[in-house]
């Protein structure tokens, strides 16, 4: 786990050989920090954890609180970052070998039931040299620990989660990150290929749930927003791949919407070819107000031209 020192934002990350590691070991809120508790674990020290974070604890001290409160805090390994940067970290003496933790600049790894200590120095070392954002940087520390021996009985699930490092009344629209594997024989792998999708579907969602982009009346929307957003669903529909049009489909909306209908047409009739069925729920967005008579019409049109 880790802060970014460029923007504040706080990541954890993990995998292990057992069902859902999601549901127990990772807790971040933006902010305040993260917590991961894991070995034998006690799943209150994650929200308790964040909560003294919240309340002006350090890292080391909300460690040190949590444990002084745990009656088996011999079974239990913690790590905490907080909003500043701050590492508190914990090995109870009967948690299972190997056992190890490594620190650097505004990181700590640990872990439990590893192949060996080199594990964790792996991903420390991986961290500190990746390049790329947290959850890159993260992720890239993840697989340099399982190329290292991992854990030992192997590997089941994965979790990465990024939050952002501003405080909010609203911290669930400060997530950056918010991934998890819960089966699979290759979690890693697999959250490798789900952090570019989860990217590429965000800029889908940016604009689907837009209020003027597509929701309510085309209205003050700045040019260089709308390029943006264009440009950013072309990018996504390369990174989603030709089985999935979302994106196609949302562009060809927002297109429709500007009055692009030319453009919009040739997408649509791309889109339609590929699924059919997608040409009813255009027409039925339309009287629901997200296109106008004209522009259906002349994206039909061009529909019906191109089949």
């Amino acid at each position: 786990m880790a802060r970014d020192a460029a923007t504040g934002h706080l990541g954890v990350g993990a995998q292990t050989h057992l069902f859902g590691v999601a549901t127990l070991l990772p807790w971040a809120e933006a902010g305040v920090g993260v917590v991961a508790t894991q070995a034998f674990v006690n799943v209150d020290h994650g929200p308790h954890g964040l909560d003294l974070l919240r309340a002006g604890m350090s890292a080391a001290t909300a460690v040190a609180a949590l444990v002084a409160d745990d009656p088996d805090s011999e079974y239990r390994q913690l790590g905490v970052v907080d909003a500043a940067g701050g590492l508190g970290t914990y090995t109870g003496t009967h948690c299972a070998p190997a056992v190890a933790s490594a620190s650097g600049h505004q990181v700590t790894v640990q872990g439990n039931m590893l192949a060996g200590t080199q594990v964790a120095e792996a991903a420390l070392a991986a961290y500190e040299a990746a390049k790329g954002d947290l959850a890159e940087r993260i992720l890239a520390g993840l697989m340099a620990a399982d190329a290292a021996g991992g854990d030992v009985r192997g590997a089941q699930s994965a979790v990465l989660r990024v939050v952002s490092g501003r405080r909010s009344a609203t911290p669930w629209n400060e997530v950056v990150v918010d991934l998890r594997v819960d089966d699979h024989p290759q979690p890693l792998t697999e959250l490798s290929r789900l952090l570019p999708r989860s990217r590429a579907f965000r800029a889908v969602g940016a604009v689907m749930f837009q209020r003027g982009l597509t929701l309510g009346p085309f209205t003050g929307v700045d040019p260089d927003e709308l390029t943006a957003r264009l440009d950013a669903l072309v990018s996504a529909a390369a990174t989603i791949g030709p089985d999935n049009r979302e994106a196609d489909f949302w562009r060809a909306i927002l297109l429709a919407r500007c009055g692009r209908h030319d453009e919009a047409g040739e997408v649509f009739a791309d889109v339609v070819a590929f699924r059919p069925g997608l040409l009813s729920l255009l027409e039925g967005l339309a009287p629901l107000g997200f296109l106008d008579g004209e522009a259906l019409s002349a994206i039909t049109s061009r529909i019906g031209t191109s089949s």
